[in-house]
């Protein structure tokens, strides 16, 4: 249409906002806090020291700009080594249709649920929708899941398409679930277990009043993904994305019917070759220990899962190659949960628990090796825009630090609270963290900058620690789903291929929501007296 007004590419806005940090940097004073590493729930934490803020020299940036998206590069590298590789994996596994005949199969024996008159009334979309979202909730609530949800885009955002859905309400499941349990954080070690630790607090304490908290905000988020997800059903057309989508019906049009099930040589050998090395993981680790929030769990968990895989592996290849696989993905996530809340895995080792998988999915379909690497090089073609916005995000933060002025801002803003009450004080912080949140989009790092000086001026108030973590809690995690310095959400938005402006277009009144009810979840903790607080 003539006149039409042209929406600026993903890649433009977010120069944009490196400008716009760099403008920052002429007008804001320099300042800077002393840090010092303390002790917090046994993990060194470099945190501010208290009343160290002074002036430093402004280091106004101009020329840098343009070596942002370097600096970005660098200072997000793990991040984007991450995304290559889970999509070169994945692009592996896509070529043996095996994710293509597990969201067929799922569907068609769940929609027989239509059949009983109770499901039919509740709609066994919305349970799939709502149950999926409600497990990633609590991921995210108990160890903090965020990066990993990177890896599951992949898998949620196709079987939207086929559920007759699109890429937003597909992202919604893992990444917007997730986020909506990190914002009502019960035991997140790396948002409350931080925060209460600077704050002197009982570890995780408070957590009768955050599952009221974790509860209203999935009933809230979950039902606006679900009213959203009923009005694309009907049309798909009024779907923002819609035309971007067109790469996933693409891909969701694959002819099934011309599947061939088999189960080559290759793919018993495969199987053999994996049981060995999980017998081997399970003498090596009998036993290991869980961590949730406070709470530790020691059970035989890896010889459990060896012998369950060695189970349900021989039931699939009887049926087909692409079982398997499929079963070799289920046992992919099994292992990443193990092993992010039992040893502490982050990236690198998730990255490579999906390099194995996408590997030896190749070679169970008997695919040769040169195939193998051309598929994998591939993968890493297909997703690179996201590996590069990424990038570009990472390189808001180097100029609001290079530039020195995110300590001044904290001081400034934390300075103007002094003559406010009770609410308006906790209602500051909460506006504070929400902003804050916009260019450090890191909890962990977030929570080491704000709390020592957050907690301290809630004593001169009179207001609870807890109500000041509580402002932080939420202040950190809503707008996790709309800072576009946050490579998590960078990453997610560029692998199910949806623009950024789109998804700002659909997210910004259910941020409105939220941020709203996490104002009004404030207010009882500082006019009730509730447990912890």
């Amino acid at each position: 249409m003539a006149g039409k007004l042209k929406i600026p590419h993903t890649y433009l806005i977010v120069f944009a906002f490196i400008i716009l940090a760099a403008l920052l940097t002429w007008i804001l004073p320099g300042g800077q806090f002393e840090r010092e590493v303390v002790d917090v729930n046994g993990t060194p934490r470099e945190v501010i020291v208290e009343g160290s803020f002074h002036s430093a020299e402004k280091a106004p940036q101009t020329w840098q700009i343009f070596s942002a998206l370097f600096d970005g590069f660098a200072g997000k590298a793990d991040i984007i080594v991450f995304i290559l590789i889970i999509g070169g994996a994945f692009w592996i596994m896509n070529d043996s249709k095996a994710i293509d005949v597990g969201i067929q199969t799922f569907l068609t024996r769940v929609r027989r649920l239509d059949k009983i008159r109770f499901f039919r009334w509740i709609g066994v979309d919305n349970m799939i929708i709502t149950f999926i979202m409600l497990v990633f909730s609590i991921f995210g609530a108990t160890f903090g899941m965020s990066e990993e949800t990177i890896a599951f885009i992949i898998i949620f955002v196709p079987l939207a398409i086929s559920m007759g859905y699109d890429s937003i309400v597909g992202l919604s499941m893992c990444f917007v679930g997730a986020a909506l349990g990190f914002a009502g954080a019960l035991l997140n070690p790396f948002t409350i277990g931080i925060a209460q630790g600077l704050s002197n607090l009982p570890l995780f304490s408070g957590i009768e009043y955050r599952l009221f908290v974790w509860l209203i905000i999935n009933v809230v988020g979950i039902g606006w993904v679900l009213r959203y997800a009923a009005r694309i059903r009907k049309n798909p057309r009024l779907s923002p994305v819609y035309e971007s989508d067109a790469y996933w019906r693409k891909r969701e049009a694959a002819d099934l019917d011309s599947i061939d099930y088999h189960t080559p040589v290759s793919a018993w050998i495969t199987y053999g070759i994996l049981q060995v090395g999980m017998i081997l993981f399970a003498i090596a680790e009998p036993l290991s220990t869980l961590r949730i929030g406070n709470s530790e769990y020691t059970f035989w968990f890896i010889p459990l899962f060896t012998g369950l895989f060695a189970v349900s592996s021989i039931m699939s290849l009887r049926k087909s190659v692409h079982f398997f696989v499929l079963n070799l993905l289920v046992f992919t996530i099994i292992y990443l949960i193990v092993g992010v809340m039992g040893y502490g895995w982050f990236v690198k080792e998730i990255a490579t628990l999906f390099f194995v998988m996408g590997i030896f999915s190749g070679i169970a379909m008997n695919t040769g090796a040169n195939r193998i690497t051309k598929l994998f090089i591939e993968g890493m073609k297909d997703i690179l825009s996201a590996a590069v916005v990424v990038g570009l995000a990472g390189g808001i933060l180097v100029i609001l630090e290079d530039g020195r002025v995110i300590d001044s801002l904290l001081y400034q803003v934390a300075s103007s609270m002094q003559e406010f009450g009770k609410l308006a004080s906790v209602s500051m912080m909460y506006l504070i963290q929400t902003g804050i949140n916009v260019v450090i989009p890191s909890g962990s790092a977030k929570a080491a900058l704000t709390m020592p000086i957050m907690s301290q001026f809630s004593d001169l108030i009179g207001v609870s620690r807890q109500a000041t973590v509580m402002a932080f809690q939420l202040g950190d995690g809503f707008t996790n789903m709309i800072t576009p310095t946050s490579p998590v959400l960078i990453g997610v938005l560029g692998v199910a291929k949806i623009p950024y402006e789109k998804w700002l277009k659909w997210v910004l009144p259910f941020m409105a929501i939220l941020i709203f009810l996490g104002w009004l979840l404030l207010i009882p903790t500082v006019t009730m007296q509730l447990n912890g607080f």
